[in-house]
């Protein structure tokens, strides 16, 4: 049966489902995309991301545009092609285009918002099954969602709970103290606030026509960069550095385009504005107090701690973590399918085989069972942390992503970041991240945070 049979037939089941978004509708605006989910089973859904026809066409006439240059086409001159004959001529192409440059640039960031927004406790990833694009008609991206059924999170904040202690070692200060003392004096000597390499830069992206008029009325989405130090693993790395925050400029590169399409050699003008920034030059102290609800520079002295102290190579931060979410998961027992456990087994190897001494985990007698244990345990943690999330009604902004970024800007700092960091870069060079996937992680960290906080405090 096809997937569009599938869903009209899922419609009439008496068990069934059904969140639309609650934002206007696409015909009250018609340039807002729009989300249906259809729930057959309590752990299946299907996911529709709708894109208006207005928005398809306009990308759809563009793309033709693009194209219209370079065509060579028996009968017409180089570069003369009519724009109507490549647009009848070449439909399939120029379909398999948009679908690609919609995903990359507005769907995945919708549904991850829609994710969020509907509360959905998702296992693994979505899975993109089908895409209907035609011209002059909604775009419509079909996932499918795998659900974990309702967990119920009982009053947990007076749970008894003791912190790992920190070891003793005078050292241990003196190293804060040396550490703070250096990123202090790195900011103090920053001479310019121009981004350079190894920053973090968020932006809006709206296409442009060549005549500099932003087409969608608009529309625009936001992204985060990392300008990477090789240029051959971050050409795009050109188009940000030297520009400041608050900077908005036209860019047509080269990098841009290959992001946003493997299909087409395409030429958009895109409209960039510079709405975050956060230097690689410096530690940020101002998000790491807002991160963890830092008030005085005693407690940051104290949080810091937390990642200089270890015990068995293990962090005080990272014993803090795992002894927190144990304390909560025991109250909460709850099985997960063999299949999860199976999915996150192989991400975990896909991983593994990339560091140098895989081999000689590989050749420890008992390998496989803690691979196995490891992604049980890793498959349970996500999805009570995404649950607890949701019951306490938590949000995630763009100074979320700051202070996490921030983290990541300094290796002894990610000891603060449990979850896995993921890749950020695509055939090993440095991508644009959608905003919403970086809200996803920040959410669970958030979450993390959140749980220690009201555990600790006294």
């Amino acid at each position: 049966m096809a997937i569009n049979e599938a869903i009209a037939a899922n419609k009439i089941l008496s068990d069934q489902e059904s969140v639309q978004d609650n934002s206007e509708s696409p015909s009250s605006c018609p340039h807002r995309l729009s989300f249906e989910l259809e729930c057959t089973r309590p752990d299946f859904c299907y996911g529709t991301v709708i894109v208006p026809a207005v928005m398809v066409d306009a990308l759809y006439h563009e793309a033709a545009k693009s194209q219209q240059k370079s065509a060579q086409t028996y009968g017409f001159h180089h570069g003369e092609v009519p724009l109507d004959y490549i647009k009848q001529n070449f439909t399939e192409n120029l379909a398999e285009h948009v679908k690609e440059l919609l995903f990359k640039y507005c769907v995945i960031n919708y549904l991850y918002e829609q994710i969020r927004v509907n509360k959905l406790v998702v296992v693994g990833d979505s899975r993109l099954t089908d895409i209907t694009l035609r011209p002059n008609e909604d775009a419509r991206f079909v996932f499918e969602i795998s659900l974990f059924p309702d967990l119920s999170i009982y009053e947990w904040k007076y749970f008894p709970f003791k912190a790992p202690k920190r070891k003793n070692y005078k050292d241990l200060d003196r190293q804060v103290d040396s550490f703070m003392e250096e990123e202090k004096n790195q900011l103090q000597n920053l001479e310019s606030q121009e981004l350079s390499v190894g920053d973090w830069v968020g932006f809006n992206l709206a296409f442009a026509d060549t005549d500099n008029t932003l087409l969608l009325d608009g529309f625009s989405q936001h992204f985060w960069f990392k300008i990477g130090a090789d240029e051959t693993e971050s050409p795009l790395r050109q188009v940000f550095i030297g520009k400041k925050l608050g900077d908005r400029f036209k860019s047509d590169h080269h990098a841009l385009q290959s992001y946003f399409s493997d299909q087409l050699d395409t030429q958009y003008l895109f409209d960039i504005e510079i709405t975050g920034a956060l230097s690689h030059r410096y530690f940020c102290f101002d998000h790491f107090k807002k991160t963890f609800r830092i008030k005085t520079n005693k407690d940051m002295h104290k949080k810091l701690i937390e990642s200089f102290s270890y015990r068995q190579d293990i962090s005080q931060r990272h014993a803090t973590v795992e002894e927190s979410l144990n304390a909560l998961i025991a109250k909460h027992t709850f099985s997960v399918p063999n299949h999860l456990i199976l999915r996150q087994q192989k991400n975990i190897l896909d991983r593994m085989q990339h560091n140098p001494d895989y081999h000689v985990y590989r050749a420890e007698k008992d390998f496989d069972t803690h691979v196995r244990n490891l992604a049980e345990k890793q498959v349970i943690e996500t999805i009570f942390i995404d649950k607890l999330a949701y019951n306490e009604n938590l949000t995630v902004t763009d100074e979320d992503i700051k202070g996490y970024l921030n983290l990541t800007n300094r290796h002894r700092m990610k000891e603060f970041i449990y979850f896995d960091i993921p890749s950020f870069k695509i055939q090993g060079q440095e991508a644009p991240i959608p905003s919403e996937e970086l809200k996803r992680i920040c959410l669970r960290e958030k979450a993390i945070n959140y749980v220690i906080y009201h555990l600790t405090k006294k």
